[in-house]
């Protein structure tokens, strides 16, 4: 089972000229091929006179999803050199969109493959990697006037807090690392006398 992955830590643009031939990189974290191909066609509407919007994306923990588009170049110089750039860097749950503008010269198949290729490499060099990792789904439940002190220390260990409800008791709501669940358990009952208890509600991914 996957625990960590990596993908891009924020949007980015990019471009590279080539004899010319403008290539626009466009790189962008989705979680969903609905919204990878969304970003596609807004590449397409944006630079709608451009010639070729070519693309691939990558999808789930594993990269169990993967996409390539060449959109009009010769067969195997746009789409697979893009994803190639993708999956070498290891990274998931990313879109990348090269847009070219033609320059007059032809380039050929071994320059337009090194031209995707380093337009992918550019806008990715500007996202930046971020590891996310599988985390617990909990709600810790602590007297109302624990919250404070218990919120603070859970925190600290690494809870990443998503919010809060308010009643006779508190519930904190949250993601922790599976590995830290053990020290959050002698955490709240140190500071709780054992009042307070820690439930798991699910799985999801944070960003470290």
């Amino acid at each position: 089972m996957v625990e960590e992955y990596r993908t891009v830590a924020k949007d980015a643009d990019a471009e590279i000229e080539v004899k010319r031939s403008r290539f626009l990189a466009r790189i962008r974290r989705v979680g969903d091929e609905g919204a990878a191909r969304a970003v596609i066609e807004g590449c397409r509407k944006q630079y709608w006179d451009a010639r070729h919007h070519c693309s691939a994306f990558v999808l789930g923990p594993a990269g169990e999803i993967s996409r390539s588009n060449d959109d009009g170049e010769p067969s195997g110089t746009a789409g697979a050199p893009i994803l190639g750039a993708v999956t070498g860097r290891e990274l998931s749950d990313v879109v990348v969109v090269v847009t070219r503008y033609f320059g007059g010269t032809l380039l050929g198949a071994g320059g337009l493959v090194r031209a995707y290729t380093d337009a992918t490499l550019a806008g990715l060099d500007t996202a930046g990697v971020r590891r996310r990792r599988r985390a617990v789904r909990v709600e810790v439940t602590v007297p109302i006037a624990d919250v404070g002190r218990v919120e603070n220390a859970m925190r600290s260990i690494g809870l990443d807090v998503a919010g809060a409800d308010y009643a006779a008791d508190a519930i904190i709501r949250g993601a922790l690392a599976p590995d830290l669940l053990g020290e959050a358990n002698g955490v709240l009952a140190s500071l709780t006398k054992g009042a307070g208890l820690i439930d798991e509600t699910g799985s999801s991914w944070v960003d470290t």
